[in-house]
């Protein structure tokens, strides 16, 4: 793995993680179109993850610290009643979720997300903060981030779409969304590391894989700083066509012309 190759990955993988366009459907799209090895290290892969957690507690430090220093508030509770809903939803259909990422259904979960993203300009209008949103709440966007688990359905898209359907203004569906990001990728990094003891990480070129954790983290922080932006000045109307047309692209790819799939 050159130092390149691995900054190229962590720099895709620390923008599509908090941009509402799938970070796994687009490492998943790179593999298939430029023949890259996405899956070559574990111990790398883990890496870029922890670059991208790092990015959110750069930016929500204060309030990782807050929820540190008083666990029982209700945030805590809401963030862990989500984060149990998706873990159970995920158990239940790992074998599918296993093979989704083989790209089969790349171009289908890109329309998913579009779908999602068109319904919340559309249908959330909501006015409330995270201290008003009911348990119940917190399970349905517990649910919405269980499909992201599907690799190009977007996890900070559908978490901040599923938190602003349920109520939550602008600013703090983006909060929860990134907040609920940190159990998340902290989750799949611990999943990782019996896989990766199992193959050891002696021989792992180091150089290159810091260089893509660090990429990951930098951008990765920038895109989570962007996004907080946006969501409160702009819309996700943007994000919805880009992946509307990358995933019919991608359905046309695999139904018709079959270059890359």
């Amino acid at each position: 793995m050159t130092v390149w190759y691995a900054m190229l990955l962590g720099l895709v993988q620390g923008l599509t993680e908090f941009l509402p366009v799938s970070s796994s459907g687009h490492l998943v799209l790179m593999q298939k179109v430029l023949g890259l090895d996405t899956q070559a290290s574990m111990f790398f892969d883990t890496m870029l993850h922890l670059g991208t957690l790092v990015a959110v507690f750069a930016v929500f430090y204060k309030q990782v610290w807050e929820m540190l220093r008083r666990p029982l508030q209700k945030k805590v509770g809401l963030l862990l009643i989500a984060t149990a809903v998706t873990v159970v939803i995920a158990l239940l259909f790992e074998d599918f979720i296993e093979q989704s990422f083989g790209g089969a259904l790349l171009g289908v979960e890109f329309l998913i997300t579009a779908a999602i993203l068109f319904l919340n300009e559309r249908l959330a209008h909501g006015k409330k903060t995270i201290e008003h949103m009911r348990p119940l709440e917190a399970a349905g966007v517990g649910l919405m981030q269980a499909i992201s688990i599907l690799p190009a359905v977007s996890r900070s898209g559908a978490t901040i779409a599923g938190s602003r359907f349920f109520g939550l203004k602008k600013e703090d569906a983006a909060e929860f969304s990134f907040l609920l990001s940190i159990p998340a990728i902290l989750g799949s990094v611990v999943l990782q590391v019996p896989d990766v003891l199992e193959s050891g990480v002696s021989n792992e070129p180091w150089g290159a894989i810091l260089a893509g954790a660090l990429v990951a983290a930098v951008s990765g922080y920038f895109a989570v700083r962007f996004m907080l932006r946006l969501i409160v000045k702009k819309n996700l109307l943007g994000f919805a066509w880009y992946v509307t047309a990358l995933g019919v692209l991608v359905l046309l790819d695999q139904l018709v012309f079959r270059v890359f799939f």
